[in-house]
């Protein structure tokens, strides 16, 4: 997955995305790997998982190396009018943004389009190796990986178009972009990673490179039969509600092909801590 351009990761709100992110990007970094995370929407996510409070449009290089930033539309729109529409330098470029702007406010897709193609114009660009996006959740990013080709039917002709339909062919190559969805052992957020692929399969916008399960348990190594030979107390107890916790999440799992499952992780830690020790557990699943 990490030998793409672009991976995309998305889910159902709280499964963890932004933390699946920044260890995927601590992960490709110590592959020795150029790596910039593109944080759409929600900016904290990224940003404390990378041990700071936020982020901004230009990017940050932290001590591990990784490189971040936000993806803050405004500017990504008047970048956008600099390089793709070849807006000279002298040009009044605010008064020609305000304008666009509400173009970008009213027309169907184009603000998707401005926020989906900078980390895709970034993998252009071949500053880095690998550019992964922390997405916003899978009920919005539908919207903004079907944007490119909105858009490019739309337009009759001219550079919005071509753009556009650079854009939609980026995400849709198997060999440049991938989408990693993740999901907790869990009854809602399993049901609606089943719907994305239903919908992801069917449409072909972009391809699935791996459905990664966040907080699982893991088996406890007795059945519930020698639980039932121990007396009763504490122990017994948290025995059988382990037993009960894991056979509910793995009943949650079960509709989905998951390729990588990560661990609860139990204990105090920081955000940073978290993407640190879930990138050492994708050091032998990617």
């Amino acid at each position: 997955m990490l030998d793409r351009q672009l991976v995309i990761v998305s889910g159902k709100g709280g499964v963890g995305k932004s933390a699946v992110s920044v260890a995927l990007a601590l992960r490709a970094q110590r592959a020795g790997k150029r790596v910039l995370v593109s944080a759409m929407l929600e900016h904290t996510g990224a940003a404390i998982h990378l041990g700071a409070d936020s982020l901004g449009y230009v990017p940050t290089r932290f001590d591990s190396g990784v490189e971040a930033m936000s993806v803050e539309r405004a500017e990504a729109l008047e970048e956008y009018m600099r390089v793709q529409m070849r807006v000279p330098a002298a040009a009044p470029i605010r008064t020609l943004s305000r304008a666009m702007q509400v173009l970008v406010d009213t027309a169907p897709g184009v603000r998707e389009v401005i926020s989906m193609g900078k980390p895709i114009f970034d993998t252009w660009q071949g500053d880095y190796d690998v550019v992964i996006v922390d997405a916003p959740p899978i009920g919005q990013l539908m919207s903004y990986l079907r944007a490119p080709a909105v858009v490019a039917g739309l337009v009759p002709t001219g550079g919005i178009k071509v753009q556009a339909g650079r854009m939609a062919e980026a995400l849709a190559d198997p060999d440049k972009s991938v989408l990693a969805l993740v999901t907790t052992p869990e009854e809602l957020p399993a049901a609606e990673t089943t719907q994305a692929l239903e919908e992801l399969n069917a449409e072909q916008l972009v391809r699935v490179g791996a459905v990664v399960a966040n907080r699982v348990i893991p088996p406890l190594e007795v059945d519930r039969a020698d639980l039932n030979g121990l007396g009763d107390g504490p122990g017994r107890d948290a025995a059988l509600h382990h037993l009960a916790l894991w056979q509910a999440q793995q009943a949650a799992l079960a509709p989905l092909p998951i390729d990588i499952e990560l661990p609860y992780l139990f204990g105090i830690q920081t955000p940073q801590e978290v993407a640190a020790q879930l990138a050492d557990f994708l050091e032998d699943a990617t």
